[in-house]
């Protein structure tokens, strides 16, 4: 049960934007920047890994479930790469470039004082960019405070993986600026 009095036609974060559209413009667009926007270097689907990633490592069912989701649909509907990222990246078939990144995410969930000169020089070393190791930090940072934001006002959270793969595909396809359906729209078929 939410904390505050939450639309109930929408889950996790969706429901906070709906509730407050002023802050969720802000929140909308840096995460569009972050994950699905053009970027030089990283993949939406390499991105969305960096947040599937952080909100695993915070137990933020909502952020991991739905970002895996959106993964899966940015990597060619590719369920297994999302799931051994969040078991463990180290032996996930991910670029070297993108496991340094991860471990750089992972710090920053920890502590950002956690990031050492090694990490980033191991990240530069397999061909991460300035940029790549910007946006990574920046991610992690987001996602931490994105987690906190769903569960500190205790979202309703849905057991329904069919909801989650067809609200990932559409953020997958349009981004994250364009209005969610709600759920009592999306005709599910099948509760897991």
């Amino acid at each position: 049960m939410p904390h505050i009095n939450l639309p109930s036609e929408f889950p996790g974060i969706r429901s906070l934007f709906m509730f407050r559209p002023e802050t969720a413009a802000p929140l909308n667009h840096l995460v569009q920047t972050l994950l699905h926007d053009p970027h030089p270097s990283l993949s939406a689907g390499e991105r969305e890994l960096i947040a599937t990633y952080i909100s695993s490592l915070n137990t933020c069912k909502y952020c991991t479930t739905i970002h895996g989701a959106i993964a899966k649909h940015q990597l060619g509907n590719n369920a297994e790469i999302v799931s051994s990222v969040i078991a463990d990246p180290e032996t996930a078939p991910i670029s070297d470039k993108l496991k340094a990144l991860l471990k750089i995410a992972a710090k920053v969930q920890s502590g950002g004082k956690n990031v050492t000169p090694a990490d980033v020089e191991l990240a530069r070393n397999v061909g991460a960019t300035d940029v790549d190791i910007h946006d990574t930090v920046l991610i992690a940072a987001a996602f931490c405070m994105y987690n906190r934001y769903v569960d500190g006002l205790a979202t309703w959270q849905p057991d329904n993986a069919e909801l989650y793969d067809k609200m990932g595909e559409q953020r997958a396809r349009e981004g994250y600026l364009t209005p969610p359906p709600k759920v009592t729209d999306m005709n599910l078929t099948e509760t897991a």
